[in-house]
């Protein structure tokens, strides 16, 4: 589905929902004065709280994994994305929405010594379309690309890296489409993807971060009730995404968090929505069950900029 704004304009390929924005006429109930003290509170925003860096147990944290949907690589650079990641200073860090072939990548991010290991998933038909990154520090035992079915390894989509302990999985799920008209592809690839993810959970835990391109609740998004048919937030995929946590993974920011409202990691370019924060929550850190002695925080890193995304962090004590 193209994103509204911008994007639209450029051509370029949006695969996120519409965040329809409630109507300007509906507050007009409230008379001039309420209109004006409405207004003058202004909107509410998400306050990220003091990291957490002590597991459960009492242990330290000892990898620290960021995931971002840059919306386009190239445009994320110049606009100081990588700035932003030394600064935070992940261990992993995961990219989704590239739109980048591995040829075209920006010497500022194929030259980064931080990340000496570095493993691209570009979607190779559709130039400027969809794309994954994976990021590292240390050298996994093994890296994967896609899930391993042929329907679903085509957009570059998935990568899968293999470390001693446990695997970290960065996806940048498809979406439903204006119209869903991909609704029927979006529920095939859930099931796929989380037969997936299954059969890596029984060989060692693992972590899943990305675009997961759905808000499972009320509380993860602003407009609910508009939004029922939209893209992202239609009855098909929150179902398709309580079944993923029903096969024994775990949404980490509403485990820590689960009554915080106002937490989005996506706002439209349209509307100026972003600074009304009329956003959803699309991006996600996922935990095999066996992994959450080790959580210590799940971020929401909602000030920086750089995207329509903002980048989530997660840290846990291996």
């Amino acid at each position: 589905m193209p994103k509204r704004g911008k994007k639209a304009e450029d051509g370029a390929s949006g695969d996120e929902p519409e965040a329809t924005v409630p109507e300007a006429k509906k507050i007009k109930k409230v008379g001039a004065k309420g209109a004006k003290e409405k207004a003058a509170e202004g909107p509410i925003l998400y306050q990220d709280p003091p990291n957490k860096l002590i597991s459960p147990s009492g242990q330290k944290y000892t990898l620290k994994i960021t995931s971002w949907n840059v919306d386009g690589l190239r445009a994320w650079v110049k606009k100081k994305g990588l700035e932003w990641v030394r600064e935070e200073d992940p261990d992993v860090l995961c990219l989704q929405e590239t739109k980048c072939a591995e040829k075209l990548l920006p010497p500022e991010v194929q030259d980064m010594p931080e990340y000496p290991h570095k493993y691209w998933a570009c979607a190779g038909a559709k130039e400027g379309y969809s794309g994954v990154a994976l990021l590292c520090k240390t050298e996994p035992l093994s890296v994967a690309y896609g899930i391993g079915e042929e329907e679903h390894d085509q957009e570059g989509r998935v990568i899968t890296a293999e470390f001693p302990s446990h695997f970290v999985v960065t996806a940048y799920v498809p979406n439903a489409g204006r119209g869903l008209v991909r609704l029927g592809y979006r529920q095939r690839w859930d099931a796929a993807f989380r037969a997936y993810l299954r059969g890596l959970d029984a060989r060692k835990p693992l972590v899943l971060c990305g675009d997961l391109n759905v808000a499972h609740a009320e509380i993860d998004l602003k407009n609910p009730k508009g939004n029922k048919k939209s893209a992202g937030f239609t009855l098909e995929e929150r179902q398709g995404f309580g079944e993923l946590l029903a096969a024994g993974f775990t949404d980490t920011f509403r485990h820590l968090y689960p009554t915080t409202p106002h937490a989005y990691t996506f706002w439209t370019y349209m509307m100026n929505s972003r600074a009304k924060n009329v956003g959803w929550r699309l991006d996600y850190f996922l935990l095999s069950a066996r992994l959450l002695g080790t959580l210590c925080d799940s971020k929401i890193r909602s000030q920086a900029m750089g995207s329509d995304h903002c980048p989530v962090t997660l840290y846990l004590a291996l």
